[in-house]
């Protein structure tokens, strides 16, 4: 144990509103050993890593007991979301940064860099009613609703000339609760920071959500990416589906079979126009009405396959990936294993918090990253992590100019650059 006798220094500027939880000045010598509220960064570093990949705060304890260290679980819930908190006001430091046009860029020169964007599911627990009074003097017990929400999840990584993750290098996997606007501006920052403006290539996969492929134009703009840097796939088990689903309404039994496996042959060789004309001359002949689910499966896949999405066999002889398998297995790590499960409810700061963490340790870039964000926080202690995307749909319609932030310093030492 060691002592410290240290000043507070207050902030030069008086805002009226009060010291708060995180305070506006700062201890200089706990400031500078990396101490936060009483946490050493030792302590906070292992229990951020101990949370993301525990099933439980309980079992984070538990383990902690083994080591020696013994903590109720207030305290390991605490210093748990402390660390979360910390990464996330982080990551508001670094788009901030980005935006002023002083985020350094990583040596993409020559990769080929892979980035998916996808959506989850989890249940955000909301107080309704406070409770009043506690043990034999509670007159009012407390309520809440549960609904569910749809985190958004993104995963930038290299690949190597076959179209996989290459070997020995570390992906990116972020998210958030918050807006589409905000994770597909979380994008663009990503892939700066590993260079993508200077890659030989960008292949940006996904499945059909409307969101993601609204906004993708705009990161494309905001990276400044050339259009023989860009290639847009949709998810290859996604558009199967939909031929799936068109042909639902069409045939039975073994004649959908045998269709289905034809039409699926044709899409992986790139002729989905003779897969959309096929399915038209069946839906006539069917004489279905026009609200039919047929007609809408057949839009989607003619929609798609105009704008590109569709040439699975250029992306097969580019060595490009047909898929969004990353994100998938990215949804699945990062979320279901530990965020989505019967009676698991979360308050959104921790559910944010908490996606944060389970990306930075899941990718192997938590050891990393803690000794930026513990330097950042020793000159400024707030906290706050939330912030407000540009509208980029009405940008895009309004024809405004999107170009990436300026300057752009390049660096070849970046802590992204490995992963990308």
């Amino acid at each position: 144990m060691i002592y410290v006798t240290t000043l507070y220094c207050s902030p030069s500027l008086r805002t009226g509103k009060g010291r708060g939880s995180e305070g506006a000045g700062l201890y200089p010598e706990l400031a500078v050993l990396g101490i936060q509220e009483g946490k050493t960064p030792a302590l906070v570093r292992d229990m951020g890593r101990l949370t993301a990949l525990m099933p439980s705060y309980e079992a984070v304890r538990e383990e902690l007991l083994e080591r020696g260290l013994k903590l109720n679980i207030k305290e390991v819930h605490g210093i748990g979301q402390h660390a979360g908190q910390a990464a996330l006001a982080y990551r508001r430091r670094e788009l901030q940064l980005y935006r002023d046009g002083e985020m350094l860029a990583g040596d993409g020169q020559g990769k080929r860099f892979g980035a998916m964007v996808d959506g989850g599911r989890t249940k955000l627990r909301k107080t309704t009613r406070r409770q009043k009074g506690q043990g034999k003097s509670k007159k009012q017990k407390r309520r809440y609703r549960t609904d569910w929400r749809e985190p958004k999840l993104l995963i930038v990584f290299e690949m190597d000339e076959q179209g996989q993750m290459r070997k020995n290098t570390k992906p990116i996997i972020d998210g958030t609760f918050q807006g589409p606007d905000e994770i597909m501006e979380v994008l663009a920052l990503r892939l700066h920071q590993v260079g993508a403006s200077q890659a030989q290539l960008v292949a940006f996969r996904a499945d059909g959500a409307p969101w993601i492929w609204e906004r993708l134009e705009w990161v494309i703009k905001r990276l400044g990416l050339s259009e023989k840097q860009v290639s847009l796939g949709l998810d290859w088990c996604h558009a199967v589906h939909h031929i799936s689903l068109a042909l639902q309404a069409l045939l039975e039994g073994a004649a959908r079979q045998r269709v289905f496996k034809k039409m699926r042959k044709w899409l992986k060789q790139g002729r989905w126009q003779k897969v959309t004309n096929e399915l038209v001359k069946l839906v006539i002949e069917a004489e279905l009405p026009e609200d039919s689910e047929a007609w809408t499966e057949i839009s989607y896949l003619e929609r798609h396959g105009q704008e590109g999405h569709l040439d699975y066999a250029r992306f097969r002889r580019r060595h490009l990936p047909m898929g969004s398998g990353a994100i998938e297995s990215a949804i699945r790590r990062v979320i279901n294993l530990r965020m989505k499960g019967n009676s698991i409810y979360w308050k959104e700061d921790n559910a944010e918090a908490m996606l944060q963490l389970r990306g930075l340790v899941l990718s192997k870039r938590w050891r990393e990253l803690f000794a930026k964000i513990t330097e950042s926080l020793a000159s400024d202690r707030r906290l706050d992590w939330e912030w407000k995307s540009p509208d980029m749909v009405a940008e895009l319609k309004a024809g405004i100019t999107i170009k990436p932030p300026t300057p752009q310093p390049q660096s070849p030492q970046t802590c992204y650059n490995a992963a990308a």
